[in-house]
């Protein structure tokens, strides 16, 4: 049972990695996830653009950032111009506008590669939680803390919960792939 639930946390772990994964990918909409892990200098201290003021979708491909600091402006240029996001931040003095350019076929086919192989990465990642959840069942049936029917009861429900989580898996993946292929 402890084994289980071992197992069912760090596949949920492996599956919001990939969401939070996919939710970086610039998909020619504006998405303010892509400044997760953009760190703006804040009298010495990297902090998250997202702390240092508001980040709205003003249209489907435009974002605006206002910070609450007329000051923080060129910092906040500064740091996502040395991201590696791949947009130049327009400032007009009071907010910074950052512009989504419409992705290329060429593009999108490319993001969606990455994609099917980023939910791979993720459903390899949930069958090797299982071996090692199965492993260390099979270790207690050797120990005698198992019997047989116990350890094939509990080895059914671990194939369960792994055959869940990779439809996961594959239901994120096709979902984001649709979104980025989508004109």
């Amino acid at each position: 049972m402890a084994e289980e639930r071992t197992a069912e946390s760090r596949m949920q772990k492996a599956l919001d990695r990939l969401i939070t994964d996919y939710s970086e990918i610039r998909a020619g909409r504006a998405n303010p996830n892509v400044l997760d892990k953009v760190m703006v200098d804040y009298y010495g201290t990297p902090t998250p653009v997202a702390q240092v003021g508001s980040v709205s979708v003003a249209e489907a491909r435009i974002l605006v950032i206002q910070p609450w600091d007329k000051t923080l402006l060129d910092p906040i240029m500064k740091a996502i111009q040395a991201s590696d996001i791949g947009i130049n931040p327009m400032n007009d003095g009071n907010v910074i506008r950052l512009t989504f350019p419409q992705l290329t076929e060429e593009r999108r086919k490319e993001l969606a590669k990455g994609i099917s192989k980023r939910g791979e990465e993720a459903k390899i990642a949930v069958r090797n939680i299982r071996r090692d959840a199965m492993d260390a069942l099979k270790k207690q049936k050797k120990a005698g803390e198992l019997t047989e029917d116990d350890l094939r009861d509990e080895e059914e429900a671990l194939q369960k919960m792994t055959d869940k989580f990779c439809k996961e898996i594959d239901e994120v993946a096709a979902n984001k792939t649709k979104e980025v292929m989508s004109v």
